[in-house]
């Protein structure tokens, strides 16, 4: 039987089904460009989550140290202590209330570490520069509270106001340390006011010192940050009111 011409044929369709060097290089290649492109497109979506969740959580702690902050302030205490001065000076019955620009120092029933529900603290807030470049920063220290004669020993003297001609308490500085817990950062300015009621409400003035011997009707603290960016949270005025009506050193009737 011949089998030459039909064999012939077979070899020449089974070299026709083959795939070439060139042709692998290709499949290669394509296989390699769209791995490429879709690890690229993974990395982009992973990055844009990232930098979302970032904005978010920035968002969420801003939202939340705002919160935290008119607490502690609509949580004040009225105390009235005995300020200490230096040397053999008898002591000054003040109302304790230290209220600058950039300094504030308080009773608190409310604190970071307990809430409402821990005992009173007293409360430092100061504007401190941050990071080079990096505008300012409001820090406040939790000190104890152990009735009013803990609150005394941060009067250092008495002094005549220069613009009322009053005698005013003077403060010891806030001190900044490792204990000190940072509300906001990077600010291009912090600052504090408190309003002073006057017999009509025409009469109302904010002033960024308090000196007189009462309490403030409100605090307002204003922020700005550094860098202005449209999509995340920006810090707003807080204007917090204290609801105080009593005067300092009155005795009232049971």
């Amino acid at each position: 039987m011949m089998h030459g011409p039909r064999s012939t044929a077979s070899e020449s369709a089974c070299a026709e089904r083959g795939v070439t060097l060139l042709e692998m290089l290709v499949a290669v290649t394509l296989l390699s460009l769209l791995s490429g492109g879709i690890l690229i497109a993974l990395h982009a979506g992973l990055n844009s989550m990232s930098k979302v969740k970032t904005r978010l959580m920035d968002n969420r702690r801003l939202a939340g140290v705002q919160r935290i902050v008119e607490q502690q302030v609509a949580g004040f205490v009225p105390v009235v202590t005995d300020c200490l001065p230096d040397g053999d000076r008898p002591p000054a019955r003040i109302p304790f209330f230290q209220g600058e620009a950039q300094s504030m120092r308080f009773v608190s029933a409310y604190s970071l570490k307990e809430g409402w529900r821990g005992l009173p603290r007293i409360l430092e807030f100061q504007v401190i520069p941050g990071e080079p470049g990096g505008g300012l920063r409001l820090v406040v220290n939790e000190r104890p509270y152990a009735g009013a004669p803990s609150a005394g020993i941060y009067c250092s003297g008495m002094r005549t106001d220069e613009t009322t001609g009053a005698p005013a308490p003077v403060f010891r500085p806030i001190e900044i340390g490792p204990q000190s817990f940072v509300l906001a950062d990077r600010l291009a300015f912090c600052r504090f006011s408190f309003l002073e009621r006057g017999r009509n409400p025409a009469e109302d003035r904010w002033t960024p010192h308090w000196v007189l011997p009462r309490w403030p009707a409100a605090v307002r603290i204003e922020m700005a940050p550094v860098e202005s960016d449209a999509v995340r949270l920006r810090p707003v005025t807080a204007t917090i009111p204290l609801h105080v009506t009593a005067e300092p050193g009155r005795t009232y009737a049971p």
